[in-house]
C-alpha cells in the first residue's frame, strides 16, 4: 500500500493536518506532489540505494519529502532540527546525501552546511530564499505528476547516536519491490495491534525526525487514514486537538503524560476525549504512578512498547497485563528475549543481565562495519543495551540502560559527546556526564567536574561551562546543572566507574 492508492476514493480526504496554521494537505495533493518530486530525484540522477535528508521543521511539506523519495527507491534521513551546523553537517555527509531539503525556518544551520556538502547534487529550500539554495516550490512545479517508470521502495535511515558519541546511520536493506508492493511490518503492526484502520485519526506530537512520530505517521497514510501533526507539544493543546480532530490513536512519550497530568484539573477533564480507541506510548521508562493515574483518567485504552531503530526485537504490553504486571514493557512479539551475565550466560529467571533479541532481523550500521560486528553476539543476537529481567509469565521489565544513556524527554543523550566537548575547556581538568532525576523529563543532564582550579569552582563557571556546551553541541545534550567535586571515582587504568557517581545522586535524590 502506498498514498496513491486512495486518491480514487478519498482524494479530498486529509492525509495531513497542521495542528496550529491549520494547513490541510489531501490525498490527492500528496499523490500530486511526491510524484512531480520524485520525477525531479530521478532528474537529478538519484538511483535506488542513494540517500536524501531532510532538515525541517513539523512541516506539511515533509510528508511529500518523503513519498518522493520511497517512490524513487531512496534512504531517507531526518535530522533533529535541535543540532548545530557541525551536527547536522556530519549527518549529511556520513549518509553521503545526493540531496537536502530544508526551510528559511532552519536557514541558520543551513547556510552553514556547506562543508558537509560535497556529495550533494540538489539543495531544495521551503518557504523563501537561502543563498546556495534552490526554492523547492519552483524546482518541482516543473516537472510532471506522473509516476516514475523504474519506481522502487525506498527505506528510512535514522540516525542513532554511539556510546563513543558519533551518531551512526541504522541502515535497513531495502526491500527491492516496485513502490507500494510487498508487505509493510509496521502497517501490519499497528493495524493488528492496536486497530488502526484507514478511517484512523492519528496525532502526531512528537518531532517528525524521530523513527516513531515519522514511522507510524506514514503508516497510517499507508492505510488512507489522517495525521494530525503538533508543530509543538503542549499539554491543554493536545487534548483540545483530540477533541476538536475526533483523534482514534495516539502516541505520547512519559513526559508528555506528565504534562497533561499535571494541568489544572478542570482544563484537564473539559476536552471530550471519547473519540480515543487506542494510546501508545515509549521511548522511555514510564513511572509507574503515572501511568496508574492514565488508566484511571483515560481508561483501559493505554498500550505500551519497547523497541528501537534497529528493529530486531518488539515486546509490547496492553493496559489489562500492564495493571497486573506494573512496570513491565511487555512480552516479546518480534524475536525471541534472552537475558544474559556479563560472560554471555543465560541468568534463571527473575535474574537481572543485558537484554539480548533473537531475530531473523538484521541491520548495518551506516559506514561502520565494526560497529554493525559489534551490535550481534556471537550467537547472532543483538541488544540495545539494556539491563533488565523476564518473570514467570514471560513479561520483560528493563532496570538500567548498559551504556549509561541518558533518557531525557524520551531523547537518547549521549553522555560522551558533552563529555569530550568539556575536557577541552582549559578550567575543566577531569568531566563525567551523568543524568539525574527530573519529575517532568525523567532524567536531565548534570556534569560532575573537576576544575582545574579549586577557588574558581562556583556559580559563575558552572554557568560558563553550561554556555561553552550550548555553543558546540543542541541544547538538549547540554547539562542543566554542574557540579564540582574534588576527584571522580576511577580505577587505577583509568577507567571511570560512572555507575557509582550515578548511584551517589540516586541516594542523595532518594534522601
Amino acid at each position: 500500500m502506498q498514498p496513491g492508492d486512495h486518491v480514487v476514493t478519498k482524494g479530498d480526504h486529509a492525509a495531513v493536518v497542521m495542528a496550529n496554521s491549520g494547513i490541510t494537505v489531501t490525498y490527492a495533493e500528496l499523490d500530486d506532489r511526491s510524484k512531480r518530486l520524485a520525477q525531479l530525484l530521478r532528474a537529478a540522477g538519484l538511483r535506488p540505494g542513494d540517500h536524501v535528508a531532510i532538515l525541517l521543521e513539523n512541516h506539511p511539506r515533509y510528508f511529500e519529502i518523503f513519498w518522493a523519495a520511497m517512490r524513487a527507491g531512496l534512504y531517507c534521513t531526518p535530522i533533529s532540527w535541535h543540532l548545530k551546523p557541525a551536527e547536522a553537517g556530519y549527518i549529511v555527509a556520513d549518509c553521503g546525501a545526493a540531496a537536502v531539503f530544508t526551510s528559511i525556518a532552519m536557514a541558520s544551520v543551513a547556510a552553514d552546511l556547506e562543508p558537509f556538502m560535497g556529495d550533494v547534487r540538489l539543495r531544495l529550500v521551503v518557504d523563501g530564499d537561502l543563498d546556495g539554495w534552490d526554492r523547492y516550490e519552483d524546482a518541482v512545479a516543473a516537472y510532471p505528476a506522473e509516476p516514475l517508470e523504474d519506481d522502487a521502495e525506498g527505506m528510512f535511515m535514522f540516525y542513532s547516536s554511539g556510546t563513543t558519541g558519533r551518531p551512526k546511520g541504522i541502515k535497513p536493506p531495502l526491500a527491492g519491490k516496485p513502490f507500494g508492493e510487498g508487505r509493510s511490518a509496521l502497517v501490519e503492526l499497528i493495524q493488528g495491534l492496536f486497530g488502526f484502520t484507514g478511517d484512523s485519526r492519528y496525532l502526531c506530537p512528537a518531532p517528525l525526525y524521530h523513527a516513531a512520530p515519522l514511522g507510524w505517521s506514514t503508516a497510517v497514510q499507508r492505510l488512507g487514514g489522517t495525521v494530525v501533526v503538533m508543530e509543538s507539544f503542549d499539554a491543554q493543546e493536545a487534548l483540545e486537538l483530540i477533541e476538536e480532530h475526533r483523534i482514534t490513536h495516539a502516541q505520547f512519550v512519559p513526559t508528555h503524560f506528565v504534562r497533561m497530568l499535571r494541568l489544572d484539573e478542570v482544563a484537564r477533564t473539559r476536552p471530550d476525549l471519547s473519540s480515543l480507541q487506542a494510546v501508545i506510548h515509549a521511548a522511555a521508562p514510564c513511572p509507574i504512578e503515572a501511568k496508574r493515574q492514565m488508566l484511571a483518567w483515560w481508561g483501559p485504552i493505554i498500550h505500551e512498547y519497547y523497541s528501537g531503530s534497529e528493529g530486531s526485537g518488539f515486546c509490547a504490553v496492553g493496559p489489562e497485563d500492564w495493571t497486573t504486571h506494573p512496570g513491565t514493557v511487555g512480552r516479546a512479539l518480534v524475536g525471541t528475549v534472552h537475558v544474559l551475565d556479563a560472560m554471555g550466560n543465560e541468568v534463571p529467571q527473575g535474574d537481572i543481565g543485558q537484554i539480548w533479541f533473537e531475530s531473523n532481523v538484521r541491520f548495518e550500521y551506516h559506514n561502520d562495519p565494526a560497529k554493525t560486528k559489534d551490535a550481534f553476539n556471537d550467537r547472532g543476537w543483538s541488544s540495545l543495551g539494556d539491563i533488565g529481567y523476564v518473570d514467570h509469565d514471560g513479561f520483560v521489565y528493563l532496570t538500567d540502560r548498559a551504556s549509561h544513556m541518558i533518557i531525557s524527554g524520551g531523547v537518547n543523550i549521549y553522555p560522551q559527546e558533552v563529555e569530550n566537548e568539556l575536557t577541552l575547556h582549559p578550567a575543566v581538568v577531569d568531566v563525567a556526564v551523568i543524568g539525574v532525576p527530573n519529575a517532568d523529563f525523567g532524567e536531565e543532564v548534570k556534569a560532575v567536574v573537576v576544575a582545574a582550579d579549586p577557588s574558581a569552582a562556583g556559580p559563575a563557571l558552572a554557568d560558563e561551562l553550561i554556555t561553552y556546551c550550548r555553543e558546540r553541541l543542541a541544547t538538549f545534550k547540554c547539562p542543566v546543572s554542574v557540579d564540582f567535586v574534588d576527584a571522580l571515582p576511577r580505577l587505577p587504568t583509568g577507567k571511570l566507574l560512572k555507575r557509582e557517581l550515578r548511584d551517589r545522586y540516586a541516594r542523595r535524590d532518594e534522601r
